[in-house]
């Protein structure tokens, strides 16, 4: 299944785009610890010597066999995991902006890993955005899955009075779905496939978790040359609100991927909405454009109704006045979901099966992360990525070894008991400053910015530039 190559015999293992070089001096070491430094743990291999006890063998429902697992593709090894030669590597430099913070791509200088490092800029401005970014930073330390970004690790804080920005540690991937989409690198039917099990099986961690991503979009899945998938940008994810009573922000998700419960002004929302925004991804991969592509709220309305007809009252309950009667008050539609064999000659039954499934007006008839990731338009999916893409199977002489769980949940719920406690911006400083400090214990040497690096000065001001930018357009 690679991405670059020809002939029928096709390998998950192949380039999609250049390698992300990196560069170096970025950091200072903080030796004053008197810790030892034994390095990031690089990615595990694929081929463990050992398996866990009871681990079953080629699983008839991956489609192994006796004499030796699926005849599919080859193990690989993460390029994230590879150390760079001196000759290879570039100086330090930005690889995204987000509204709520800038990533670098640098190098560890304790093993000459490859990582990317976000900084997470004016956190203490009000006592929202400190608890935006705590919650943030405390989820991507609670992650531990290969779907999902997790933190590596987070550099040392200063004392409190000079605390004022984070930078945290994380994989660095070569790419993001959006720009593979946009790009005229040729997707098959299994790379869309491998790509919609790993989003789903990221998003089945996220909501057994608890947590709502509410920015699910290509541009927030990361991913490598290699196909691997992972689910970014948690800056506008929270905790699952069980009371119904309570009202959540409407401002969430990225127009185009919006659900239209949120369109419609519900007060309250569940798990359902990131499932909607794959269902709009999984229809951009297939037809290489967005599905509702819309200049307004109104008018994203207007196309959803398009393609599934005018709902009825029962999928407005939750709707506001107004957005209920701009529906009613329009001309009947019927449902056009035909049109979605349309997208591209991947659109099969299956495909467009599954793909109804998830863009249903009513969320609480949508289908779950979980049940979408039990429909058979996935099973090649599922195969290919457990038989040479994933961490949890390993390979021995006689075959494959296969995990328990294709699709783990997380072990528990993500705990926000600390948002009611946080009263104050100075409390909040003081919070962060000791959950970084704590989480650092017990670990090799802390880094800290190295503020006389040039490279460093070069990230202050592309940081001040995209800030100022940013400002600007919100006053717009």
């Amino acid at each position: 299944m690679a991405f670059h190559g020809t002939g029928r015999q096709q390998t998950v293992c192949g380039n999609l785009f250049p390698g992300s070089e990196l560069g170096h001096k970025y950091f200072c070491v903080n030796t004053s610890t008197g810790a030892t430094s034994t390095g990031l743990s690089a990615t595990p291999s694929l081929t463990g010597p050992t398996a866990p006890a009871g681990t079953p063998r080629h699983p008839t429902s991956l489609g192994g066999s006796t004499g030796g697992g699926a005849a599919v593709p080859q193990p690989h090894s993460s390029p994230a995991s590879e150390v760079p030669s001196p000759a290879e590597m570039e100086p330090d430099r930005p690889i995204g902006y987000g509204a709520f913070g800038v990533v670098w791509s640098v190098t560890d200088p304790r093993d000459g890993r490859k990582v990317a490092l976000k900084k997470m800029p004016n956190v203490f401005q009000n006592l929202v955005s400190c608890k935006r970014v705590f919650r943030e930073l405390r989820m991507l330390c609670f992650f531990k899955h290969d779907n999902v970004l997790s933190a590596l690790d987070i550099l040392q804080p200063p004392q409190m009075d000079c605390f004022e920005e984070i930078y945290v540690i994380t994989e660095l991937m070569q790419s993001d779905l959006h720009k593979v989409i946009v790009s005229p690198q040729p997707l098959t039917t299994d790379h869309i496939k491998v790509f919609l099990y790993q989003i789903l099986r990221g998003l089945k961690y996220l909501h057994s978790a608890g947590i709502l991503h509410r920015d699910i979009k290509p541009g927030n899945l990361l991913v490598n040359s290699n196909c691997l998938l992972k689910i970014c940008d948690f800056g506008l994810a929270r905790v699952e609100e069980p009371d119904p009573s309570r009202h959540m922000t409407q401002e969430v998700v990225t127009q185009y991927y919006r659900a239209p419960e949120v369109l419609m002004g519900s007060r309250h929302y569940g798990s359902a909405i990131d499932v909607w925004s794959v269902g709009c991804i999984f229809a951009e991969l297939l037809g290489r454009r967005i599905l509702f592509q819309a200049q307004s709220p109104i008018q994203q309305l207007d196309l959803i109704t398009d393609l599934l007809g005018t709902p009825p009252l029962s999928a407005m309950a939750s709707a506001c006045e107004g957005a209920r009667a701009h529906i009613l008050r329009g001309p009947h539609k019927p449902p056009s979901l035909s049109v979605l064999y349309m997208l591209s000659d991947g659109a099969t039954h299956e495909a467009v099966h599954l793909l109804c499934r998830m863009l249903v007006f009513d969320p609480a008839k949508r289908i779950s992360g979980s049940d979408a990731l039990s429909h058979p338009y996935l099973d090649e999916g599922r195969l290919r990525y457990h038989t040479c893409m994933c961490q949890c199977c390993y390979s021995v002489p006689s075959g494959r070894v296969y995990t328990r769980d294709f699709e783990p949940p997380a072990d528990r719920n993500f705990s926000h008991s600390y948002d009611n406690s946080l009263l104050s911006v100075w409390q909040g400083k003081e919070l962060i400053h000791r959950f970084i400090t704590e989480h650092q214990q017990g670990k090799r040497v802390p880094l800290c910015i190295n503020p006389q690096s040039a490279a460093f000065k070069t990230f202050i001001r592309s940081t001040a530039w995209h800030s100022s930018k940013v400002s600007r357009k919100e006053e717009r």
